[in-house]
């Protein structure tokens, strides 16, 4: 039976297209805060990270009511790194809002999220936001989103999507661009007119996917999910059917539904709403929770495999200890699997050593956002270099391929294909959209683009927009050049001088600063010339009666390059870590001692040799 009193939708976009923005809006004008409430813009991005980079990285829901009937609404991510997070997003919705940049159009990101709203088969309202811009193109945007529909095998249905013109940041949608609207009046109506409730039947044997978890300090361990049939009421007994087995006997603590960014707790939820639960151990996303009688489970959540992993490894740097909180092989260990009970694209495995782990998911990104959250959180530990993740078939050795996905200014053509063909990618696609930029289209490996994201950054000087799609597996590539620059590295514990940073001037390019304490090993800068070289970084100027010691006090440095933990993942090499505190970000050789590693670069070269 269809429930009409429910509606659940997704927002999707290309990041900075403004969809936390517009569900900014959506919740002050539907009454869900009160007139004098103070509520912050972006309220939907909760976590730090997502604040400070402009992005969403976990999908969240929130709800509103409308003339009596409650909208459940998903912000999920653009990045295909968070592709699980996306999956879980558009598991319990039955529409999808696609927003689109009035002047940028449908950007790489969009089609991502796209192709997964697609293959769950939804139906789509288009959204030009941003009509305010003076550089709009409205005419063309939506040609080239019909464009974007055809090119993903999009239905018939699909294709004949309802239109609205909107400027979120004023809180106004339009159903005609030279209408009267002075609200987003026009979008609650078409949301409710052309996205139809869900399917569900409240006296069907109860089944309640999991799709999402969080941590109560009162309550202990939530579970998100939308309630697909039944209903759930406190002091009654459910089955949880996990991976591996169900049990019975399990009682809620509290049931909740939601209103606004609050969770609001009840006795009893029906069918349709998207609702979650407090008091079941040992769940994980993906199980349902049905009939202690006669349990029926839904089928799990699908997501993309894993394409690269990283090592996480103890610190064990000269600097160990002094700036870190959690540290030892236990808190890391405990730490990630907490992560995975949450993040269902993530992957923990242990290796041959105790102190290490390896951690596998999407991209340099979802790793990178991972490993900073941990840092803020007091952890203390190092990581390896990414790699992908191979297999093999028929006796051949098989790595995950992506599409890549770039929109660039037109004068940076050149430059880029040709990075992108020395790292054995295949232009597909050249699109010149006629107003100084390009849209590429690339096959590659997905090796090829580890260390890619800041040289593109770079060359096209911030203007560029890269996105990726897994596209399956190809036989192997051979090598691909990555970093073609050495390292300079310190030859010894201690602080950095001035005039020891005068004497390399010639021969690199710092990432510290004078000052900076250093250790035998530390990676203190990048060399102009492709081998490694080891210095006294430390070195202080000899005193004589001639001149003074601190006569270099007024010589002029270069400021030296700060790499952002992002930055250090990309630059590192197969021999590198990357040293992360909840202070310091260091590099430094994997190992330590020069004359192993001089022995280790001989073995290395005769085996090639061989």
């Amino acid at each position: 039976m269809r429930k009409d009193n429910f509606r659940n939708i997704a927002i999707i976009a290309h990041v900075d297209h403004g969809k936390t923005t517009l569900v900014d809006g959506m919740l002050k004008q539907s009454g869900t805060f009160h007139s004098h409430q103070v509520v912050e813009d972006r309220v939907m991005d909760s976590m730090d990270l997502e604040k400070e980079r402009g992005i969403t990285i976990n999908a969240k829901n929130t709800a509103i009511n409308y003339e009596g009937i409650k909208i459940n609404i998903m912000d999920t991510p653009g990045h295909a790194d968070f592709g699980g997070e996306v999956e879980r997003g558009l598991n319990l919705v039955d529409g999808a809002l696609l927003l689109v940049d009035s002047s940028e159009g449908p950007l790489p990101q969009t089609r991502f999220v796209l192709k997964k709203a697609f293959e769950k088969n939804l139906p789509i309202i288009l959204i030009i936001n941003k009509i305010d811009r003076p550089d709009s193109r409205i005419d063309e945007v939506i040609n080239e989103v019909y464009d974007l529909f055809i090119d993903l095998d999009a239905t018939d249905e699909q294709i004949e999507f309802p239109i609205l013109y909107t400027n979120a940041k004023e809180g106004i949608a339009h159903l005609e661009l030279d209408d009267e609207s002075t609200s987003l009046k026009p979008l609650f109506d078409t949301i409710l007119s052309h996205i139809k409730g869900p399917i569900a039947d409240d006296s069907h044997k109860p089944q309640f996917l999991i799709t999402n978890l969080d941590y109560d300090s009162y309550v202990g361990q939530v579970a998100i999910g939308r309630l697909n049939n039944g209903t759930l009421e406190l002091n009654k007994m459910y089955s949880l059917c996990g991976k591996e087995k169900t049990t019975n006997g399990h009682k809620f603590s509290a049931i909740y539904t939601f209103k606004g960014l609050d969770k609001i707790q009840v006795d009893k939820v029906e069918a349709g709403d998207i609702i979650a639960v407090a008091g079941l151990e040992n769940i994980t996303i993906g199980d349902t929770i049905s009939s202690n009688e006669d349990p029926e489970p839904l089928p799990r959540i699908q997501i993309d495999e894993p394409t690269m992993a990283m090592l996480f490894y103890v610190n064990d740097s000269p600097f160990a200890g002094v700036e870190g909180k959690y540290l030892t092989t236990r808190n890391i260990k405990d730490r990630l699997e907490k992560e995975i009970l949450s993040n269902v694209s993530l992957q923990v495995f242990p290796t041959e050593k105790t102190d290490v782990f390896e951690v596998r998911g999407r991209g340099e990104l979802q790793m990178a956002i991972l490993i900073e959250t941990m840092r803020r959180e007091g952890f203390e530990f190092m990581v390896s270099k990414p790699r992908v993740i191979t297999r093999e078939e028929n006796g051949k050795i098989m790595e995950p391929m992506e599409k890549v996905f770039l929109d660039i200014p037109e004068d940076k053509v050149g430059v880029i294909t040709e990075k992108l063909s020395k790292r054995k990618g295949r232009m597909i696609n050249l699109q010149n959209n006629g107003f100084g930029r390009v849209t590429l289209e690339f096959s590659i490996p997905s090796r090829g683009l580890i260390g890619f994201r800041s040289q593109f950054m770079t060359d096209t000087r911030g203007a560029g927009i890269m996105n990726k799609l897994f596209d399956g597996y190809e036989p192997w590539f051979g090598k691909i050049p990555q970093r073609n620059s050495g390292a300079l590295i310190s030859d010894r514990k201690g602080s950095v001088t001035t005039y020891a940073c005068v004497g390399m001037l010639d021969r690199g390019e710092l990432f510290v600063s004078v000052g900076t304490e250093v250790y035998d090993g530390m990676i203190i800068g990048e060399r102009n010339k492709s081998d490694d070289l080891a210095l006294n970084i430390t070195r202080e100027k000899k005193l004589t009666n001639m001149r003074s010691s601190g006569s270099d006090n007024t010589v002029t440095l270069r400021p030296p390059r700060q790499l952002s933990l992002d930055q250090s993942i990309e630059f590192i090499a197969e021999d590198e870590l990357v040293e992360v505190t909840p202070l310091s970000i260091r590099l430094r050789k994997m190992e330590l001692d020069p004359n192993k590693r001089n022995a280790l670069r001989k073995k290395e070269n005769l085996s090639e040799l061989v």
